[in-house]
C-alpha cells in the first residue's frame, strides 16, 4: 500500500485555517439572516438567484446548480419558502415533469428587505478585511478550488 500524501507544514497551517473560514463565515451569515429575515442562508440564496431572473422564474435543476445544492436540498429548502409564501412551484407547460420554482411578490419584498443587512455583514466578514488585489487574489482562488479536478492516477 503506498504512504498517503501527508500535508507538509505549509499546507497543514494553509489547510487549517481555511477550515477555520468554511466554519465562522456560514455561521455568521446564517446567524445574520435568521436574526434579521427569518431565513437561512440557503433560503437567500434561492430567494437572490430568482429575483435575478426577469421572470423571476427558475426550473428547479438550475436553480439547485445556481445555488450549489442538490436537487433533494433544494426542494426541501423550496418546501420551506413556499409555506411561507416566498415561492411557489409550477409545472413547465411544454415539459410536464419539470418543476419550476417562482418567486412570489411577498418572496420579492423579502429578498429586498433582507439583502441590505446580508450584503454589510458580507462586507464586515470579507471585503472589508481586504485589499482590491485580494479580493481579485481571492476571485482566482476560488475559481481554482471550484475546477473540476484532473483525475488522478494511481501507477
Amino acid at each position: 500500500m503506498d504512504e498517503p500524501r501527508w500535508l507538509t507544514d505549509d499546507e497543514q497551517q494553509a489547510w487549517r485555517r481555511f477550515i477555520e473560514v468554511l466554519v465562522k463565515v456560514p455561521a455568521a451569515l446564517e446567524g445574520q439572516l435568521q436574526r434579521e429575515a427569518g431565513l437561512t442562508h440557503m433560503g437567500y440564496l434561492v430567494l437572490a438567484t430568482l429575483s435575478e431572473r426577469d421572470d423571476r422564474r427558475l426550473p428547479m435543476s438550475r436553480l439547485a446548480r445556481k445555488a450549489s445544492a442538490s436537487l433533494s436540498r433544494l426542494s426541501h429548502v423550496v418546501a420551506r419558502l413556499e409555506a411561507q409564501g416566498l415561492v411557489r412551484r409550477e409545472r413547465d407547460p411544454e415539459d410536464g415533469r419539470v418543476q419550476i420554482a417562482v418567486l412570489t411578490d411577498e418572496g420579492m419584498k423579502k429578498i429586498v428587505a433582507a439583502a441590505p443587512g446580508h450584503v454589510d455583514t458580507v462586507q464586515n466578514l470579507v471585503f472589508d478585511r481586504l485589499s482590491p488585489a485580494q479580493v481579485r487574489q481571492l476571485s482566482k482562488l476560488c475559481d481554482a478550488l471550484l475546477e473540476d479536478p484532473a483525475p488522478r492516477v494511481n501507477p
